[in-house]
């Protein structure tokens, strides 16, 4: 499965692996809306090789969602990839970025 969760007291954590593109974009929303109770959203990208722009995008809408909430949101990543797509996008202006 591309995309699982986990939450652990007000962490909720999204671990995505292999690809993070529009396909996911369905189950991404649905398991981050409606959550209540949450104070840091984790993006555990650290299985993912790939990402597109529709992946900056759900990254976006997410931090849209926490700012309503009052929650942060932080990617986690080793692939040279998705460090170089994110620092393209300049999110690591928007986004903690382990």
């Amino acid at each position: 499965m591309p995309l699982t969760t986990h939450r652990q007291e007000g962490t909720l954590t999204f671990r995505i692996d292999d690809r993070f593109d529009f396909s996911l974009h369905r189950d991404f929303r649905a398991a981050h809306e409606g959550q209540s109770g949450v104070s840091c959203y984790v993006v555990d990208l650290t299985g993912a090789g790939y990402m597109d722009s529709s992946a900056l995008g759900m990254l976006l809408l997410l931090r849209e969602w926490a700012q309503g909430t009052g929650a942060e949101v932080r990617i986690l990543t080793r692939t040279s990839f998705v460090r170089r797509i994110l620092a393209s996008a300049r999110f690591d202006k928007l986004f903690r970025i382990d």
